[in-house]
């Protein structure tokens, strides 16, 4: 399984960090695990699949 940062998954959502921290909180997009320092990372197949799917309800 490839993961993703928040850097790399705002980047490739087009979206701040912020917003990928939100996403997570809201429970939109989950991390599947943490990093040596705490910080979340992210599925490249699940935020594939959550751009898509945002995409088509018409935004991220």
């Amino acid at each position: 399984m490839s993961l993703m940062t928040v850097d790399q998954v705002a980047e490739f959502l087009g979206v701040k960090d912020v917003r990928v921290i939100r996403l997570e909180r809201e429970h939109l997009l989950n991390s599947v695990e943490n990093d040596a320092e705490g910080n979340p990372l992210f599925s490249k197949d699940d935020v594939e699949k959550y751009k898509e799917i945002a995409e088509r309800l018409g935004g991220i």
